[in-house]
């Protein structure tokens, strides 16, 4: 299993779904992408394709995840979260294969 989305990540990308119109069939692409300041960053956007070839496809409290093949070497293990409070508020990433991430939580190397 290469991700998990918490039950309050899913409510958060169920509430941005809803605030920005997106249809029944969208889903969420978890990837990596090279750059940031550990190498490699997180990527969450809202996607409607879905090969099952390149893909793997997951469900957790209603969200449909999809992660492509190639991110999902980096992340397998990892658990996507979303954090509320006043210092600071978003999507977090708690990966088990990061042996650097950055102060700001959206970079790391694997």
């Amino acid at each position: 299993m290469a991700i998990i989305l918490s039950e309050r990540a899913a409510g958060e990308v169920k509430k941005v779904l809803q605030e920005q119109k997106q249809g029944e069939g969208t889903l969420l692409r978890v990837r990596v992408v090279g750059g940031g300041c550990s190498g490699f960053s997180y990527d969450l956007r809202f996607d409607d394709k879905f090969d099952d070839k390149l893909d793997s496809k997951y469900e957790y409290h209603g969200v449909t995840v999809v992660v492509d093949k190639k991110s999902a070497l980096y992340l397998d293990g990892t658990t996507v979260d979303y954090y509320e409070g006043l210092e600071k508020r978003g999507f977090t990433f708690d990966n088990p294969n990061a042996v650097k991430t950055c102060g700001c939580g959206s970079s790391f190397q694997a």
